[in-house]
């Protein structure tokens, strides 16, 4: 009669018991199996598994037909942003979108968000072609918010650490985000090391790319500014 190898060699693994002289056969089958999970990508779905919210919900805002869904603490994110929108529709020249990022990032992602963004047809504000380098960061984001129906912060490793080294006052940031006009963007960086930085900016709840592609999110934006 075959042995079990447990007390000996342990079976922590399913192939350690399938390799088990007198526990293979039952775990054999096992091995065969396909977690239903396994074949999805790295995409909104398989990352909301580890958020704990499904997209599951338009928006108010959204046009009959539209496929971009939102998790609750998005709609609650975004509809004060919105409504501000709304109430700046009458405003004329307004651009779309301020985009405030880093210096470094105006080749890379600055680059991407705002080419996106543009293909769904959203006006950007984008220090590439309206903004003069070396100006002060505090001093764009507010002219910019001034020309725009909203503004977004891209957060990367980059701009936290212009930030740090500027020195942006919590008074002075208040008054920017107390407007409900500015959405942080956080990419390849997370809220708690925006708020090592910037407890003011990182206590107001945004999108990341940790959650949605850039795609996902520039297609949010657009229904966002759509009136």
């Amino acid at each position: 009669m075959a042995r079990c190898t447990a007390p000996s060699r342990g079976h922590r693994t399913a192939s350690a018991a399938a390799a088990c002289p007198a526990c293979g056969s039952r775990y054999r089958g096992y091995n065969s199996y396909t977690s239903p999970y396994s074949s999805l990508s790295n995409n909104t779905s398989s990352r909301n598994f580890g958020s704990g919210q499904t997209r599951s919900s338009r928006a108010s805002w959204s046009k009959a037909g539209s496929i971009v869904l939102y998790t609750p603490a998005e709609i609650r994110t975004l509809t004060p942003v919105r409504e501000n929108v709304e109430k700046r529709s009458s405003i004329p020249d307004l651009r779309d979108v301020f985009l405030c990022h880093a210096w470094d990032d105006r080749k890379g992602a600055a680059k991407e968000l705002h080419d996106l963004l543009e293909s769904n047809s959203v006006l950007v504000w984008f220090s590439e072609k309206d903004v003069l380098l070396g100006s002060s960061l505090l001093r764009e984001i507010d002219k910019g918010l001034a020309k725009s129906r909203i503004g977004i912060v891209l957060v990367t490793p980059s701009f936290l650490k212009r930030i740090k080294g500027e020195g942006i006052a919590d008074k002075e940031l208040s008054a920017l985000l107390s407007r409900d006009l500015l959405i942080p963007i956080l990419h390849d960086t997370t809220y708690e090391e925006l708020r090592e930085v910037s407890p003011l900016l990182g206590s107001r709840s945004g999108l990341s790319t940790l959650e949605d592609s850039m795609k996902d999110i520039a297609s949010k934006l657009a229904e966002l500014v759509e009136i």
